[in-house]
């Protein structure tokens, strides 16, 4: 009974940030802005804005492959270090991610724009500016940068944790490095890369500051329309109902990679 008290204070705080402001959001979601009944109008509206979902997940779906594709062989990386190099090397993953966000994201427009620190430098070495900002490659660069240590810190995690002996029984069989990794590393890191995956594409699909500052005026995301809704035209029902379709988008996709997840386990318990 006395262990049951110990979650009191989580209960509470789920209940307060979590519950609550999800329940204000389905009351929005639902409710007019003028009567406050009950309406689906503008759950409706949100099919104009689909081209905007498509193009929110599309961006957010490249930045997060882009940051697999960086972070998993960094990861690999700092888990064979040494134990000294590996604190080391942690430290300089999450340093940036005690920078402000919007800081860091004002850094890449400092170096980007066309006035910027890399033009200039183009510019005195008598080679051509590039268009470097104001372009959808800018806005997935701005959140391959941000979101990276996300799909690092698990995965490195996830690989720390793959007994030593799996490896050794791999090599005593007779398997090379390229088919140790590929029949015994990469199947048990799985669960790191769908952590990853998730903890990347979730923020990443309602990001809207990184659009703003890095990307063309024509490339709005979701968040960029949910902020507009709820700041500007004061259309706090309309932004609401866009947060419920996107949450509930997020929660089908974390569904279906924790089911993705499960079955990979099982298959390489199986084949192990």
């Amino acid at each position: 009974m006395k262990n049951k008290w110990l979650s009191g204070p989580y209960i509470a705080w789920m209940l307060l940030f979590t519950i609550i402001p999800l329940g204000v959001v389905v009351y929005f979601a639902f409710t007019d802005s003028a009567t406050g009944s009950f309406t689906l109008h503008n759950i409706s509206e949100i099919a104009d804005f689909l081209p905007t979902f498509l193009r929110s997940i599309w961006l957010s779906i490249a930045a997060t492959v882009i940051c697999l594709i960086i972070g998993y062989p960094v990861a690999y990386y700092i888990a064979h270090c040494e134990p000294r190099k590996q604190r080391m090397l942690q430290m300089l993953i999450m340093l940036p991610m005690c920078m402000s966000f919007l800081l860091r994201t004002l850094a890449w427009v400092a170096l980007l724009e066309d006035t910027g620190i890399i033009n200039s430098a183009l510019s005195a070495l008598g080679l051509k500016t590039l268009p470097l900002i104001r372009n959808n490659g800018a806005v997935i660069l701005g959140m391959v940068y941000n979101y990276l240590p996300y799909m690092i810190l698990p995965l490195y995690t996830v690989i720390m944790k793959i007994d030593p002996r799996l490896i050794e029984a791999a090599q005593d069989l007779g398997c090379n490095r390229k088919q140790v990794f590929s029949k015994v590393t990469l199947p048990l890191s799985v669960p790191g890369i769908v952590s990853g995956i998730t903890m990347v594409f979730v923020p990443a699909v309602s990001t809207f500051y990184i659009s703003q500052k890095l990307g063309p005026s024509d490339t709005v995301m979701i968040g960029d329309v949910i902020e507009y809704q709820s700041k500007k035209a004061n259309n706090m029902n309309v932004g609401a109902a866009m947060s419920l379709v996107l949450m509930i988008l997020i929660f089908i996709c974390v569904g279906i990679m924790n089911r993705f997840t499960n079955e990979s386990d099982e298959e390489s318990m199986v084949t192990l």
